[in-house]
């Protein structure tokens, strides 16, 4: 299945949600679908996004939170699994393709190119309390909607092509991406706030 297929059939749906994605084909396959506000491309720092997703999770339990990684970032940071499992937000699903390419800094294969490495099988061993490992567009659909619905934290492991965009590229840079995210959560807990 492609990546880009999976993002299409979940856009909808994030609209509503904190999103912040990896750098380079997931951050432009999902800039190219439409940018909101509540979306966050952690260009130019591989392997982070889920740190930063469990730290935004941690801190703003009212919001779901979605992470959109890569197998190639997540071997960058295994230790997020472990770290994820032992505070187990319960708002955080954490989406990882995982194409067995290092796709978007040369195409090398990663560690789980060959088979050996799993990494829906490293997240149950880390302790996380929900995993799927998705093979088709439906397989992938249904655990999306299951984690979106889910008071709880959940680990999808999408298997797509090493296919990216025909191209790269953002009228949006990271500085500016970055204060227009955090204007985004200021302005929807201040909504919050005033509606208790």
């Amino acid at each position: 299945m492609l990546r880009s297929k999976c993002l299409e059939s979940i856009y909808p749906e994030l609209e509503d949600k904190l999103v912040v994605t990896i750098m380079g084909a997931t951050a432009q396959e999902l800039y190219d679908l439409g940018h909101k506000e509540n979306f966050f491309y952690l260009q130019h720092a591989m392997g982070l996004a889920s740190s930063i997703g469990m730290g935004i999770a941690m801190n703003l339990p009212g919001e779901k939170v979605i992470v959109l990684d890569g197998d190639g970032s997540v071997l960058m940071n295994l230790g997020t699994l472990t770290t994820m499992a032992r505070y187990r937000p319960r708002n955080l699903v954490h989406i990882i393709f995982d194409n067995g390419s290092l796709l978007s800094t040369g195409g090398f294969d990663s560690h789980t190119t060959s088979g050996i490495t799993n990494l829906a099988k490293m997240a149950e061993g880390a302790g996380i309390p929900n995993v799927a490992l998705t093979r088709t567009p439906l397989e992938f659909v249904e655990a999306a909607a299951d984690a979106f619905e889910r008071d709880d934290l959940t680990v999808i492991v999408a298997k797509v092509e090493a296919v990216g965009p025909d191209h790269f590229g953002m009228d949006l840079k990271l500085p500016e991406n970055a204060f227009r995210f955090e204007r985004f959560i200021r302005e929807k807990q201040a909504k919050k706030a005033t509606h208790r």
